[in-house]
C-alpha cells in the first residue's frame, strides 16, 4: 500500500475512534437524566437504538415536524382535553403538515396493527365507559415506547393502534416491548408487514396495510406475528427469535407464511 493511501487509511481508523468515543460520551451524559432521556426519545430527538447502544447505531433525530407530531401526540396522551380546547382534535393536531411534506408514492416501511384479545367481552361485561377509559390509560403507555423506536401512529382503531416504522428492526423490538407491559386485563396481539406503500400527511394505503392487519387477526394475546418478509429483512438479528415459517390462510389475503416473534433469551 502506497503511503498516501495508508496515511489515508489511518487518518480514516483514526476518525471513526473519535466518534466513537463522542458518541460514547454523549449517549452517557444522556442517560445520566433517565427522565431526560426518556423523553428525548419519546418525542425524536435522539433515536433511542442509538442511545441504547451508540457504538452499534448511526446516531440519527426526527425531522422538526415530526418532532412537533410527536409532542403533539404525546400531550393529547396525557391530557386529550388539551387540543380539544383550542378547537383541534388530537388526530387533527397530529395531522398539521403541508402537502410540500407528504412523502412519495411507494415509501418503504413496516406496517403494524395492534388490538386488545377479548376487548368486545370486556366491554359488554364492564361497560362502555371502563372500555374506554382503559383504552386511554393503554396508549398512554404505547404512545412514548411507538415513538422512542422511531415509529409513527397513523390511527387510532378502536382497541388497537396503527403504527408504521421505517425500520423493520425498530418495528420488531417495539411490538415485543408492546405485548409485554399491555397484558392487564386484556392481552395486547400484533402484526408485521413490510413492502412499498403510499405514504400521505394523514394515513398510509397499500396491500402492505392489508396484510399486516389480517396477520394480526390471527394472533393471539401476548403474541407477535410478522410476515417471512420482515424475518428475511433482519434476520439475524439480536435479542430477537423467529419461529419457523408456517403457511397461513389470511381473511381476504393470499395465504402467505407467518413466523412468531419472541425475545432471544
Amino acid at each position: 500500500m502506497a503511503p498516501v493511501e495508508r496515511a489515508k487509511v489511518a487518518g480514516e481508523a483514526a476518525f471513526a475512534t473519535l466518534r466513537r468515543t463522542v458518541s460514547e460520551r454523549l449517549a452517557d451524559l444522556i442517560r445520566s437524566d433517565p427522565e431526560w432521556a426518556a423523553q428525548a426519545a419519546d418525542v425524536g430527538l435522539v433515536d433511542r437504538a442509538w442511545l441504547e447502544h451508540p457504538t452499534e447505531n448511526p446516531f440519527r433525530t426526527a425531522p422538526p415536524t415530526e418532532m412537533v407530531q410527536r409532542f403533539l401526540e404525546r400531550t393529547a396522551e396525557r391530557n386529550p382535553s388539551t387540543l380539544t380546547s383550542v378547537g383541534l382534535s388530537a388526530l387533527q393536531g397530529l395531522s398539521m403538515r403541508s402537502d410540500a411534506e407528504v412523502d412519495a408514492p411507494l415509501t418503504p416501511v413496516t406496517v403494524m396493527f395492534t388490538d386488545l384479545e377479548g376487548f368486545t367481552r370486556f366491554t359488554a361485561a364492564e361497560g362502555d365507559e371502563v372500555a374506554a377509559q382503559l383504552i386511554v390509560n393503554q396508549q398512554k403507555v404505547m404512545g412514548p415506547v411507538v415513538r422512542s423506536r422511531g415509529g409513527r401512529i397513523v390511527k387510532h382503531l378502536g382497541d388497537g393502534l396503527m403504527l408504521t416504522f421505517p425500520a423493520p428492526e425498530a418495528a420488531l423490538l417495539a411490538a415485543l416491548e408492546l405485548v409485554e407491559i399491555i397484558d392487564q386485563p386484556l392481552r395486547l396481539r400484533a402484526g408485521l408487514h413490510l413492502g412499498g406503500a403510499v405514504v400521505t400527511r394523514d394515513d398510509v394505503v397499500g396491500h402492505v396495510v392489508n396484510v399486516a392487519a389480517r396477520i394480526t387477526e390471527a394472533a393471539k394475546g401476548s403474541e407477535v406475528l410478522a410476515s417471512v418478509d420482515v424475518r428475511e429483512a433482519v434476520a439475524p438479528m439480536a435479542g430477537v427469535r423467529f419461529s419457523r415459517a408456517q403457511r397461513t390462510k389470511l381473511k381476504g389475503v393470499e395465504p402467505m407464511s407467518l413466523v412468531r416473534v419472541t425475545p432471544a433469551p
